[in-house]
């Protein structure tokens, strides 16, 4: 047990929860489409159906991946994690720039 790595292991549920929605995905649609060739479904029915899957699939990895997260966080040290919750806020401000970053381009080209 002293070899376990809870960051591998953290990495491993995600990816295994990555795997899981589009697994879903993809037998999901098979599924419907599958219905809508024999009439039993209309395209529309099946898309909505299709969409309704996706999200409950994507809401079990958001829970999935928010219980490995806290067992992660619970594992820390109070100051562990106040420098991991820094770490956090700094790639979140990062990713914020780089969003408005394009539309700055854009309205910097649309004003000439």
């Amino acid at each position: 047990m002293s070899d376990f790595d809870l960051g591998d292991g953290f990495r491993k549920a995600f990816l295994a929860s990555v795997g899981a929605v589009a697994t879903v995905s993809e037998k999901s649609q098979q599924v419907i489409d599958d219905f809508v060739k024999k009439g039993e479904l209309t395209v529309e029915q099946g898309k909505a159906i299709n969409e309704e899957l996706k999200r409950k699939a994507r809401e079990t990895v958001s829970d999935s991946n928010d219980a490995a997260l806290r067992a992660r966080m619970e594992s820390m040290t109070p100051e562990e994690r106040a420098e991991y919750a820094k770490k956090v806020a700094d790639m979140a401000a990062d990713i914020n720039a780089q969003a408005v970053e394009p539309d700055s381009v854009e309205d910097a080209d649309n004003k000439e």
